[in-house]
């Protein structure tokens, strides 16, 4: 485990976040599989992060429903999306850690960081070490330049920043950057673990 995600363990602890270190993707899942409950009613974030885990099939087998709008049919995704705010369990990743400890995420739509604040009873947030960033600024700026472009081109967004790999704070209608949340603390109703990863994962 590096220095960075030692201290971040420990500014996460005295933000009362429950944290734990996994050495790599496939220790994450391990951890996650152990720490969601058989039969549960599992919700799913957009997270290339989490598709990484590739956990989807061991949940099922755990008798887990796993709603994911990813795997739903279009018509379906809003749906599916809305049923996942009262799901058991909620996984996703964030778009950026702060040093300090504060989680911090950018929607289009703005489902999942709704979910992580209120919904479900359990949030596990799993981030691999290329999302620790060394302050707010910084954070934001990972977002914009980093994460949202390369998601932009995922889903095939017309988005000036697919393009330029710059934020232009356009008023596209296809804007990924409508939602903005920084979780600096568990939030009241839910109980939010973070498993931070030895190794960098998704955008």
């Amino acid at each position: 485990m590096d220095e960075r995600i030692k201290k971040l363990m420990n500014a996460l602890e005295k933000r009362k976040i429950a944290c734990s270190y996994a050495h790599d993707r496939r220790e994450a899942a391990a951890k996650l599989l152990a720490m969601i409950p058989e039969n549960s009613v599992v919700g799913i974030g957009g997270s290339v992060t989490v598709q990484e885990l590739a956990i989807e099939e061991a949940l099922k087998e755990k008798g887990c429903q796993v709603l994911w709008p990813w795997r739903a049919k279009k018509e379906e995704m809003d749906a599916v999306r809305r049923r996942t705010m009262t799901a058991d369990v909620y996984l996703c990743s964030s778009n950026a850690i702060t040093g300090d400890g504060r989680l911090v995420n950018i929607d289009g739509t703005g489902n999942r960081v709704a979910a992580m604040i209120y919904g479900p009873r359990k949030v596990f947030v799993v981030a691999g070490r290329n999302k620790i960033a060394k302050d707010l600024e910084d954070a934001l700026r990972r977002i914009k330049e980093v994460a949202c472009p390369q998601n932009a081109r995922r889903l095939q967004k017309k988005t000036p920043c697919a393009a330029t790999d710059r934020c232009n704070d356009c008023m596209s209608a296809d804007r990924m950057c409508n939602v903005t949340a920084i979780i600096e603390g568990n939030p009241n109703m839910s109980e939010l673990h973070v498993i931070l990863v030895g190794e960098d994962m998704g955008f």
